[in-house]
């Protein structure tokens, strides 16, 4: 089971993460009074869309911080995300311990060494879940899936959305998705999720390089190696990750 929730929400980040955006001036000022808050998530969907419509590929070291109940304490992880349109992620997390998430089309493929662990999930399912409820839909559709907010937000540069699900089906997996979008990128900065359970995590993204230059063996090698790859394999990588 959790190996399955982790499926979707890997799936739904890489997509939510390619296909952000924000604009690169503030939109209050840009929009008529009396409609700055209403046209927001509009707005930031349509420069988005515009900006990062040649994106191909993408790169950027993540921290991520998971708590739960069953948790004395949040557990952090970091690590480097890769993705390739349409349909390629990997996540190569080297700590606290090595292991790799591979999504390539509908097979996800998880390889933990220290735990002696590798499996392979058919997650075409999730995928085209992801694809009806965020990749394909406009702003109003969005909005018939969900309660959506958008605002400057007040923790970080740029801007907030919130998307809380109306469906019973999403709802089962998930309870709160928010974006953190950068204002000079135009692409996710950060995303939190939070789950029926209690549990939560929370992804940042640093060093992000869009249209990284990606070796073409990567997936191949990726999809038969037994622990995290060598980062060279990553011509454009974030460099805190390419130093360790």
């Amino acid at each position: 089971m959790r190996v399955q929730r982790a499926s979707a929400l890997i799936a739904a980040a890489a997509a939510l993460a390619i296909a952000g955006g924000a604009p690169r001036q503030p939109l209050a000022a840009a929009l008529p009074r009396g409609r700055a808050h209403a046209d927001l998530f509009d707005e930031l969907y349509r420069r988005g869309q515009q900006q990062n419509g040649n994106l191909r590929t993408f790169t950027a070291a993540f921290t991520e911080t998971t708590t739960s109940t069953l948790l004395t304490r949040p557990l952090t992880a970091r690590g480097t995300v890769i993705v390739e349109r349409p349909g390629r992620v990997a996540l190569q997390y080297t700590a606290p311990d090595e292991r790799l998430v591979l999504i390539d089309g509908d097979r996800m493929t998880l390889s933990w060494p220290s735990r002696g662990l590798k499996q392979t999930k058919d997650i075409g399912a999730a995928q085209r879940r992801v694809q009806k409820y965020f990749v394909n839909s406009s702003p109003d559709e969005l909005r018939g899936h969900f309660d959506v907010t958008a605002r400057e937000a007040g923790d970080r540069p740029g801007y907030l959305v919130t998307l809380v699900p109306k469906r019973k089906q999403i709802k089962e997996g998930l309870t709160r998705l928010e974006l953190w979008i950068d204002p000079q990128t135009l692409l996710l900065s950060a995303m939190s999720m939070a789950f029926p359970n209690g549990d939560t995590k929370l992804m940042t993204y640093t060093e992000v390089t869009p249209n990284a230059a990606v070796d073409p063996n990567l997936w191949r090698q990726l999809a038969s190696a037994t622990r995290p790859l060598p980062t060279r394999l990553v011509e454009s990588v974030p460099r805190s990750y390419s130093a360790r």
